[in-house]
């Protein structure tokens, strides 16, 4: 499993989590979805940036 599938997966794992927690709490479905949404954007480009190639040494 490279790098980049192992962080989404835990990210997304993360992610379940709380919007369930927000779902208990009583919030609004439409602002789960929102939340959700923003939540797997930073996920995608954090773990972009941290499974980025190393320069090969010289």
């Amino acid at each position: 499993m490279s790098k980049f599938a192992a962080f989404m997966t835990g990210f997304v794992i993360f992610t379940i989590g709380l919007a369930a927690a927000m779902f208990l709490l009583g919030l609004p479905p439409l602002w789960i979805g929102v939340a959700v949404l923003i939540l797997i954007g930073i996920g995608t480009f954090s773990g972009a940036a941290k499974a980025k190639r190393d320069d090969p040494p010289a």
